[in-house]
């Protein structure tokens, strides 16, 4: 048998364990650059073992760079696995040479910690913060197909789930099943316990952002690429490259250039992902126009239905006070990681690959390879 590109302890050191030790791990990776610039932002919220929360950032390259990659990673707090991973990579790579004078790396840690402590999709208030980036003073968007099946999606206490189940089949046999998981997945603002509930007003890691994106001078540079690393869609362990750009504008055929043919675009159909509201993506392109450009780095895993069903579990879990410790608990947060999360060999190695090489096309067109 070939033996894997990447050792086992190389992977071991890349991949944590839990939220607690991904913090770790990072902050020590940028101890090891001496000229990093790292912060923390805390939160009020405490993890499951009454650990604390941050969101770290640290800049690598001169503050004055025009040209700056951005890497971002759970957004979904339970997909922050490989995001770290792929971090913790490129500060190791980094390690091993100097940054060019004009280009810099902005590393943006856990900015839903919560999520990826708790092992949940959503932040502490059931927040989806991929659906959070909307304009609160404005008419919220509506989801009629989503209210539609909400009682379906999450069962009240004592209801049948094979019932419910059934009505889910039902709705997606008869209008197909992009529009299902249009319905399902595309951002609601009605039902907060529900699935992809965008909130009511800015969440915490929403304000760390604009906060972040201000005290970098990010709206000031050049140039701005952003990746946002994912996981949960697609083919298993292929990393997908998302632009949620306009079709046709100058930040897609950049991200064309830049990342070639495998760039995917939902607005068009061609991605894994059906069009959806609030996306983190709008701050971006709401201050920086047509300076930056924004993908997703999205990881398969499992199927569609296999997440909607571990998402569904876990909202209904927290509706009410659990024990953490509790073995039944543990499965079911097992499962959240286990979808989101195939700590393989095998997807892992995919995971760090296909970072290096997206990472290397966002370098090589700002001006520097990796």
């Amino acid at each position: 048998m070939l033996p894997v590109l990447l050792s086992f302890d190389y992977l071991a050191e890349c991949f944590a364990a839990s939220y607690a030790e991904a913090h770790i791990k990072f902050k020590h990776a940028c101890d090891r650059h001496e000229h990093s610039r790292y912060r923390e932002f805390v939160y009020r919220q405490k993890g499951p073992a009454n650990e604390k929360l941050f969101t770290a950032v640290t800049w690598l390259g001169k503050p004055t760079a025009s040209r700056v990659l951005v890497l971002q990673s759970a957004t979904h707090g339970v997909e922050g696995f490989a995001g770290t991973a792929i971090q913790l990579d490129c500060l190791q790579q980094l390690a091993q040479q100097a940054m060019a004078d004009g280009t810099a790396v902005l590393f943006i840690h856990a900015i839903n910690p919560y999520g990826y402590a708790w092992l949940r999709r959503v932040n502490e208030q059931g927040v989806d913060l991929n659906r959070n980036f909307v304009d609160f003073t404005a008419p919220l968007p509506t989801n009629h197909a989503y209210a539609e099946l909400a009682s379906a999606l999450l069962p009240a206490a004592g209801q049948d789930w094979d019932v419910a189940d059934a009505c889910l089949q039902a709705y997606r046999a008869g209008h197909g099943r992009q529009a299902f998981e249009q319905a399902v997945s595309g951002g609601q603002y009605e039902f907060a316990e529900g699935l992809f509930y965008g909130g009511r007003q800015a969440s915490q890691s929403r304000l760390y952002l604009e906060q972040i994106i201000s005290d970098f001078e990010l709206g000031q540079r050049q140039q701005v690429a952003v990746i946002d690393i994912h996981t949960g869609l697609g083919p298993f362990g292929y990393g997908e490259l998302i632009c949620d750009h306009l079709p046709g504008s100058a930040a897609v055929d950049w991200a064309k250039q830049v990342y070639g043919g495998s760039v995917t675009e939902p607005a068009l159909g061609t991605s894994s992902s059906v069009p959806k509201q609030g996306l983190i993506d709008y701050l971006w392109h709401d201050r920086l126009g047509d300076r930056v450009c924004f993908v997703t780095l999205e990881f398969g895993t499992y199927s569609v239905e296999q997440m909607f069903n571990v998402l569904r579990q876990d909202h209904v879990l927290h509706r009410s006070p659990f024990d953490w410790d509790d073995p039944r608990i543990q499965a079911i947060k097992q499962r959240m990681r286990d979808n989101f999360y195939p700590a393989t060999a095998d997807w892992q190695e995919m995971v760090l690959l296909r970072g290096r090489q997206v990472i290397g096309q966002a370098l090589l067109a700002l001006g520097e390879s990796v």
